[in-house]
């Protein structure tokens, strides 16, 4: 497996709409060891998901830590999914991106989400997800679609680097 390079805000493919993939290229060895390699990234970046244009890949696949913590984090990959929310209630909170890293700010969301995807074998399946596990499957599926959490910001008062966020705004959430 292999560390992949993060594309950092500014850098196009960021901003373009990732293409759908077909199941039969999904498992292909090819595109298995590259999902391989966007876990193993994830990991080493300490995120809790990770979009394929993240790392210079044009294609619709994210990978998402969804429940656990640490070693025992389950983390699922995602291909060609489709949100729906589930309610109209939004929950603003605090998001960062290895794409633009050490910057902060609250993001507003919908609460509870149905996700359809492929799963790595090329199958589809549904989760239904609440609070924090929907925010990060909105994160990362924005990415396919070109958006950047600052995209979804209302107002601007909360973006902090992490430092900041870290010595003012993080004691309020302990």
């Amino acid at each position: 497996m292999s560390i992949l390079k993060v594309a950092h805000m500014g850098h196009p493919v960021l901003r373009e709409v990732a293409r759908e993939l077909d199941p039969t290229e999904v498992r292909t060895p090819a595109f298995q060891k590259f999902i391989d390699d966007m876990v193993e990234t994830m990991v080493e970046y300490e995120g809790i998901g990770l979009a394929a244009p993240q790392v210079h890949e044009g294609v619709r696949l994210f990978v998402a830590g969804i429940e656990g913590t640490g070693d025992n984090l389950k983390i699922v990959p995602f291909i060609n999914p489709v949100i729906t929310p589930t309610t109209e209630e939004l929950m603003t909170d605090w998001e960062g991106c290895l794409s633009i890293p050490d910057i902060r700010g609250k993001v507003p969301r919908p609460k509870d989400v149905v996700i359809r995807a492929l799963d790595r074998r090329g199958k589809p399946f549904e989760l239904t997800l609440k609070g924090y596990p929907a925010r990060v499957v909105q994160h990362e599926t924005d990415h396919l679609n070109g958006i950047l959490f600052f995209d979804r910001m209302t107002a601007f008062e909360t973006l902090t680097y992490l430092e900041e966020f870290q010595r003012y705004w993080a004691p309020e959430e302990r």
